[in-house]
């Protein structure tokens, strides 16, 4: 396969375009054939050497991390590695070999996971490259499994022959929901009840949407110290979520001020601009002085009602993410002032979550992952709580494949023709990813409420128009 790409004798003479060929034909082979190619491996050590990088830039089982601990300088150079540059066409074919060789590490290390069990530390260490590839592409480490990168899509491999390494930044929606795959298949393959059983191997673990489905679709089955350091992986996740749906609420727009209530007058109400220039006709020139008669503070009420929403969740097996994802959102809502949030779970049965909204480590742990899909039996619960119709906000969560479609539809529409402000979501994601039945996505549409699917930013925008 490289006869024709570098002459046996001396590999580091070739062009500097053969040298980057042979890199990306090992990639692919890598990629793509588990039986390791012996001329490709010697050609491309011969190449790695010649450029002064390390041979463990050539061994799987170096991880990203060690190589920078080992040789510092390197982690400058995977940052950005796969962001576009504006000099790209002015970079020395050389510099191109040496970012070949670096972007071929890490794809490598993200993506070919081989097969077969999977420890803890392996784990680990895959996400610890997973947080390489996505500092590469300019992320984050963590954003693009959680979906809090997004772009358009593009070819891989540039604009055209020449066009140096790929940019592979273009395709950020599309890796990001492979990330997760990948992860959660090696979550699959590890023996996760006996690493819960060990603190020491269960402390290695980074919690991840892939991670805790496991654990809330496996609770039932652990018990001691396995279920202990369960409840601590779910705790972490669900709080490190919330910190980022929190900021992206308090971000989101809010109601606008209300002036017929009186401002607080307060030191921190202060409006000393205006206070200033309504009294300047208090300004003593004898006294150089400035005698203030009257103070003035700004406004900071602003118009809000009551509201009451109701959270409907289908918490079948594909809907893990939404779940999870809502869950929290819920527990959020609930924290807002003047919002009466009410949280309903369901599959062939449902289950009122509302008297634990505010935790949702513990409505997590009461849910029942799994099962069909009635949303019959989630509608006889939330039904009886809209007490005021046109003050009251429904979000249904489901990809609403059902058991009793039309029955829920006509359910659904009675609802909304009495004045309820209804948004169905066909997914919550982390990826972005999820189907809704074709059948419902288009009576929504003609009913005017469209599905929303796709990222929480969505939800928490609708949420906050409404609510505020």
């Amino acid at each position: 396969m490289t006869d024709h790409l570098i002459p046996a004798t001396d590999p580091a003479a070739a062009p500097e375009e053969n040298r980057r060929q042979v890199l990306y034909w090992r990639l692919l082979a890598g990629l793509f054939d588990p039986v390791e190619q012996a001329a490709l491996e010697t050609a491309s050590l011969a190449v790695v050497e010649d450029l002064d990088l390390p041979a463990g830039l050539l061994d799987p089982r170096t991880s990203i991390d060690s190589l920078v601990q080992r040789h510092p300088g390197l982690a400058a150079e995977f940052e950005g590695l796969m962001a576009p540059e504006a000099d790209a066409a002015d970079r020395d074919r050389a510099a191109e070999v040496r970012r070949a060789a670096l972007f071929s590490k890490v794809l490598l290390n993200t993506f070919a996971t081989g097969s077969g069990a999977v420890t803890a530390g392996q784990l680990s260490r895959w996400q610890a490259d997973a947080g390489w590839l996505e500092r590469a592409m300019g992320c984050k480490p963590g954003d693009l499994r959680a979906g809090r990168a997004g772009g358009a899509g593009a070819s891989p491999f540039g604009s055209g022959a020449g066009s140096g390494s790929p940019d592979l930044s273009t395709l950020i929606p599309t890796i990001g929901p492979e990330l997760a795959d990948i992860e959660a298949d090696l979550v699959k393959r590890m023996r996760l009840r006996e690493v819960l059983a060990d603190s020491k191997l269960a402390s290695r673990l980074t919690p991840s949407m892939s991670l805790i489905e496991q654990l809330l679709r496996d609770k039932g089955n652990l018990d001691g110290t396995a279920l202990a350091n369960a409840k601590k992986l779910i705790r972490r996740f669900v709080d490190e979520v919330a910190e980022v749906l929190r900021t992206q609420v308090e971000k989101a727009s809010v109601g606008e001020l209300d002036r017929s209530v009186p401002p607080k007058r307060v030191f921190r109400n202060l409006d000393l601009k205006r206070t200033i220039e309504k009294n300047l006709v208090n300004w003593s020139p004898e006294d150089e002085r400035l005698y203030v008669d009257r103070l003035y503070y700004r406004q900071t009420a602003r118009k809000t009602t009551p509201q009451r929403l109701i959270v409907v969740v289908d918490q079948s097996g594909s809907m893990v993410d939404s779940m999870v994802n809502c869950t929290i959102l819920a527990s959020i809502f609930a924290g807002l002032p003047k919002v009466d949030v009410h949280l309903v779970a369901y599959d062939t049965r449902a289950l009122d979550l509302t008297p634990w909204v505010h935790d949702p480590f513990e409505t997590l742990l009461r849910t029942d992952l799994g099962g069909g899909t009635d949303g019959t039996v989630a509608m006889a619960l939330a039904q009886p709580k809209i007490a005021e119709p046109r003050n009251t906000v429904v979000v249904w969560i489901s990809d609403f494949y059902e058991w009793s479609s039309e029955q829920l539809f006509e359910q659904i529409a009675a609802v909304h023709r009495s004045g309820v402000k209804f948004i169905p979501v066909g997914s919550v994601t982390s990826s972005g990813r999820g189907s809704v039945n074709p059948w419902f996505r288009e009576r929504f549409r003609d009913q005017g409420t469209p599905v929303i699917s796709g990222h929480i930013g969505k939800l928490v925008h609708e949420l906050k128009t409404f609510l505020t």
